[in-house]
């Protein structure tokens, strides 16, 4: 038997290498099978004073945020409430009541 791993989205057990990559012939899903660095897994996001934000915290924007598309701003002291925290350079997913769906830098945000 191979010692190889199942597939991580079937559960297949007849994965090949193709080179660097790890596929399923019953899926064609393809993944790597190098271990993911430490850094990438402990990633930590931080709002303006550095306090550590998490899925779900309520934080205030710290000063007027210009909305691209829309002719007014987003003011300072406005509450976002249940954030949701991604990867990318707007790190931040919300709603916002009057805006609508949202992406917020974390820089300009701080935790209530």
């Amino acid at each position: 038997m191979s010692d190889l791993p199942n597939c991580p989205k079937c559960n297949s057990e007849y994965t090949y290498e193709v080179g660097t990559l790890l596929t399923c012939p019953e899926c064609a899903h393809e993944w790597s099978n190098s271990p993911v660095p430490a850094s990438a897994k402990a990633r930590v996001w931080k709002d303006a004073n550095g306090t550590i934000l998490q899925d779900g915290d309520s934080v205030t924007v710290i000063k007027d945020l210009k909305v691209k598309g829309s002719s007014s701003a987003l003011k300072g002291g406005t509450k976002v409430r249940n954030i949701r925290l991604v990867e990318g350079d707007h790190d931040i997913d919300c709603k916002i009541e009057g805006f609508g769906a949202m992406q917020l830098k974390s820089e300009f945000v701080k935790k209530v």
